[in-house]
């Protein structure tokens, strides 16, 4: 029933910026953390960055100082600001969340929960 709904991609010069969005829906009871991902044609889908409830962060070795993770928590919503873009960042990028969902005895369920997808191109 939770569904990751994804928004932002699009095409950019180098040195641009995107936003991309991620907005979770339906029965939340909390979201304990919430992580961006990227996957290039022939490569392995990677981690880009990580939010946590605990207000942990953490970033991909490539993206630091050039990307940033933020959530508004009443939104049930995080968001990856890309600077300074390059075309190696050119990719599908895909958010995930770990999500607790609430039982109807007072119990909560984890599950995890993948995004659509949006494409991100970097190319002058």
């Amino acid at each position: 029933q939770v569904q990751l709904v994804e928004s932002g991609g699009g095409l950019v010069q180098p040195g641009g910026s995107l936003r991309l969005s991620c907005a979770a829906s339906g029965s939340i009871f909390s979201i304990n953390a919430m992580t961006w991902h990227c996957q290039a044609p022939g490569k392995e889908r990677e981690l880009v960055a990580r939010s946590t409830s605990g207000g942990n962060i953490n970033y991909a070795d490539s993206v630091k100082g050039r990307f940033t993770i933020s959530r508004d928590n009443a939104k049930n919503t995080v968001y990856l600001q890309m600077n300074s873009l390059k075309p190696e960042d050119t990719a599908v990028y895909y958010c995930h969340a770990i999500i607790q969902v609430p039982t109807t005895q007072g119990l909560v369920n984890e599950n995890h929960y993948w995004g659509q997808g949006t494409q991100v191109t970097v190319s002058s």
